[in-house]
């Protein structure tokens, strides 16, 4: 919270030291606390020159993530290039986290949906729209990103051919080992993908996962197929669903942050991977 806030306040009132806070820090430091004072760091990043376009928002689906959903909302908004629109829908979660995502209805770029649990695809359809902006970025509720996401993301975009539905990158993964302590496990290094056999024998969720908003609102939005009701592996269903008529482009960039938990949807729900391909078109 204290390099975030710091990040905002008026430097005329700071008196900087000319020192990174990694040479200060012990040598017998853990990886996992070197790359959380690195990712501190990034809050005091000052971009030169904003970039405007492309317009891009973030979209997020939340269920029952009240433990976590704050400090993926906030991510957002403590960016140092913001996003047009953060459009989040609440699934029709059963635990305090409608509660806690009023807090910021307020707040002219924020849009606020809730709806019965039917699960990711159609709770991010709920959105569709009311997005206004070229692209869009699908932020997991108990992810969160870094604080020059949308600086970054915007600087690919702006040289993405037309034919280009969907940008990804690399993925940054956390284990969280107690309420309040997160453990680093590495940069999930992404690759490219070019037909659907690469799709489905991807090691680990594509992402983070920027959608051109045209492609995804041509496409009538996230596929909702037999399997699960559609509930489960809606990232794979969309892609697939795009790579018939477009490109998937990766390039090598690292500004999402995925949270390892066991809370998680796909970990209390394990379903057959086998059974969901046989109802994929």
């Amino acid at each position: 919270i204290l390099p975030s806030w710091l990040s905002l306040v008026d430097h005329y009132h700071l008196i900087l030291e000319n020192r990174g806070i990694i040479s200060q820090y012990s040598k017998d430091a853990s990886t996992s606390n070197v790359e959380k004072i690195k990712f501190i760091e990034r809050y005091q990043l000052k971009i030169p020159n904003q970039i405007a376009q492309p317009s891009v928002a973030v979209m997020v689906s939340n269920y029952n993530m009240a433990n976590y959903v704050g400090t993926a909302i906030n991510s957002c908004f403590l960016q140092n290039s913001p996003p047009e629109q953060v459009l989040v829908v609440d699934d029709g979660s059963t635990d305090e986290s409608y509660k806690i995502l009023e807090k910021w209805i307020y707040h002219p770029r924020f849009k606020l949906l809730t709806q019965k649990n039917g699960g990711k695809a159609r709770a991010l359809n709920e959105l569709l729209p009311y997005i206004e902006t070229d692209f869009i970025v699908e932020l997991d509720a108990d992810d969160w990103l870094d604080p020059d996401a949308i600086f970054v993301i915007r600087d690919y975009l702006r040289s993405l051919a037309d034919d280009v539905a969907v940008l990804y990158g690399n993925l940054r993964a956390w284990k969280q080992v107690s309420p309040g302590k997160v453990k680093y496990k590495g940069i999930r290094k992404g690759s490219q993908v070019l037909n659907k056999m690469e799709l489905l024998s991807y090691k680990f969720p594509l992402g983070p996962r920027i959608y051109r908003t045209l492609s995804l609102k041509e496409n009538k939005g996230f596929p909702i197929i037999d399997f699960e009701d559609g509930r489960m592996y809606e990232d794979v269903s969309i892609l697939n669903h795009l790579l018939r008529e477009n490109r998937l482009l990766y390039k090598d960039f690292t500004v999402y942050n995925v949270r390892e938990h066991k809370f998680s949807i796909t970990k209390k729900n394990p379903s057959n991977w086998s059974d969901f391909l046989k109802l994929l078109n």
